[in-house]
């Protein structure tokens, strides 16, 4: 095979690659972000249309937990600062679902072949959990900082009040509110 062909092929299957899951490139403009990725969007809307959960409070939260990255997983973890031990948490993808709640969402909806990493999955499984916390916990779907503080200490440590001692989580709650409240004002205005 000659050095052209070769160098072709390889360009071809890396233009194949990393297009569809690199990040939105303006995390700040819900209406460019939709413009630049609207299956993001189709996605947020099945979720909102199955689960209640409005596209805005999803944004939001997903912004928070990967910044829309599909792989995204939680740093390393260090012993003496230098050798690497493991993951701080099994969270993975758009969602930063964790294994286990990832697996019991997949037993609960029958969605066996879902994946973190895609976006439609990512946001099911989102609206699921918070169509959850609504149910059990009785917090609005429309209120992105309980919701959001929820999702991240899990149902049970919300009842218990795990968050009241944890200052910077209700500094980020708050964050995700507001974001919240931006990305639902801009996607009104982004419709006309």
């Amino acid at each position: 095979m000659n050095k052209f062909l070769k160098i072709a092929i390889v360009m071809m299957v890396a233009s194949c690659g990393g297009g569809a899951s690199q990040p939105p490139r303006n995390l700040d403009n819900a209406c460019l972000l939709v413009r630049e990725k609207p299956q993001y969007y189709s996605a947020m809307k099945r979720t909102e249309s199955r689960w209640g959960i409005p596209v805005h409070v999803q944004m939001a939260t997903i912004h928070q937990e990967s910044r829309f990255v599909g792989n995204a997983k939680t740093p390393h973890r260090y012993v003496l600062g230098v050798i690497p031990v493991g993951r701080q948490s099994s969270a993975y993808g758009y969602s930063q679902a964790l294994d286990s709640t990832w697996d019991d969402y997949r037993k609960d909806v029958g969605r066996y072949g879902a994946k973190r990493n895609r976006i439609q999955d990512a946001t099911d499984f989102m609206g699921w959990y918070m169509d959850g916390s609504t149910r059990r916990l009785g917090i609005a779907k429309t209120d992105a900082r309980n919701q959001y503080l929820a999702y991240h200490e899990g149902r049970s440590g919300y009842a218990n009040g795990s968050h009241n001692s944890k200052g910077w989580l209700m500094a980020v709650a708050d964050k995700v509110a507001a974001r919240a409240e931006m990305y639902r004002g801009q996607l009104a205005s982004c419709r006309r």
